[in-house]
């Protein structure tokens, strides 16, 4: 069964209210295995009273980890799958044979509306197939996208980037989508009213960058004002963690090139800055002067705050949390999913995506890149977009 196994006890049906937020959450998939995820749960637990889980994975495993937090048991619904789908595994094998996993059993508990929202550890191309295969497209979006947050110098302390992987190709009208969706999600998720969208580009002067990035920068230039974001134009990847834009807007393959740069340098720096504050009696004696200084710059710049990739624009809420999260950065994505969730995050994607759809598609029949909306067409969807969000 593509649910797994449900184990007989208690059942979210009966307790589901408008108070309660149910997120399902892949056991299995991490690289330190069930005990990070049930660790994270439990930090979960004890800052979202309103939070329940359905717990996905192998009941062997599960139940003793769970035994040993009573706190956190009462509030979890144990679904036993005993396979797992591993980082090697291919997306296209997952999709045929993945039934009875752990990640299909987190995915069907949103497609059944058991829960509001998924979070799995799991293997990244395997999650967005599956989703993709249960959950389906929202109306309107071609290609779904990955957004994810970056550390910024903006004052949430955060960026927006989307593409980071979901497909490698975007066309100028699914750019357009992007920044609908994205706008969406800042607005929800940071509390931007009027988010700032770039378009990412190898400069910032509008002859600079490939044809459909200029096509897109035109939709997007026409489409602001119904979508209800400012659009800075072209951006360079030195503005991705800049305060000048809320929203980084790109294709896959960029995004994720970017992000996995962005990582490996943080990575290479707090590497760098180890080595020479040990280096020497001296250097370790101003580093414990500067003790209290770097336990903040430790804080804003810990991956484990920005855990967690959302899939946008599909028919449910779907976090990717990072392979390697350990129980603060599984605590982190879940802490996400529920504010996604509180926030009916999918049903204000789709009719962001619908009104701002409905520029792209005035544009794409003007046959003119440049040539901005009609004063009735740009009134239709100002109309539209106001009362989705």
């Amino acid at each position: 069964m593509a649910s797994g196994t449900e184990i007989p006890a208690q059942t979210v049906a009966g307790r589901e209210g408008p108070s309660l937020t149910v997120i399902s959450i892949d056991a299995m998939g991490g690289d330190h295995g069930p005990a990070a995820v049930v660790a994270g749960l439990v930090l979960s637990a004890a800052e979202l009273p309103d939070a329940h889980f359905i717990l996905h994975g192998d009941q062997t495993v599960l139940t003793p980890l769970l035994d040993r937090a009573p706190a956190l048991r009462s509030r979890v619904d144990l679904r036993h799958a005993d396979r797992v789908v591993t980082m090697e595994d291919k997306p296209a094998q997952v999709m045929r044979h993945g039934a009875g996993t752990s990640m299909f059993s987190t995915i069907d508990a949103v497609k059944n509306g058991e829960a509001t929202v998924a979070v799995s550890c799991g293997n990244t191309g395997a999650l967005m197939a599956v989703s993709m295969l249960r959950l389906r497209k929202l109306p309107g979006v071609n290609r779904p996208a990955i957004a994810c947050y970056w550390p910024s110098r903006n004052p949430s302390g955060f960026n927006v980037m989307l593409d980071v992987g979901a497909d490698i190709k975007a066309e100028a009208a699914d750019l357009l989508q992007f920044a609908a969706m994205g706008t969406s999600y800042a607005r929800n998720s940071l509390g931007l009213p009027r988010p700032r969208v770039g378009l990412l580009n190898v400069g910032t002067e509008e002859h600079k960058g490939r044809a459909e990035l200029h096509e897109a920068f035109a939709q997007m230039t026409a489409a602001a004002s119904a979508g209800e974001f400012d659009f800075v134009g072209f951006v360079e990847g030195s503005d991705i963690p800049s305060d000048r834009v809320d929203v980084i807007v790109t294709d896959g393959f960029t995004g994720n090139v970017a992000l996995k740069t962005g990582e490996g340098t943080a990575k290479l720096i707090s590497g760098f800055l180890r080595e020479a504050l040990t280096s020497t009696l001296f250097a370790k004696i101003g580093a414990l002067l500067a003790m209290k200084a770097l336990k903040r710059l430790q804080a804003q710049t810990d991956p484990r705050r920005a855990n967690g990739g959302v899939f946008l624009g599909l028919n449910g809420t779907v976090i990717k949390s990072h392979g390697s999260a350990d129980a603060t950065g599984i605590a982190a994505a879940v802490r996400l999913a529920h504010k996604l969730a509180r926030a009916d995050l999918t049903n204000r994607i789709a009719a962001r995506v619908a009104s701002t759809g409905l520029a792209g598609s005035v544009l794409a029949g003007s046959g003119v890149a440049g040539s901005g909306l009609a004063g009735q067409d740009a009134a239709a969807i100002g109309a539209e977009t106001g009362s989705a969000e």
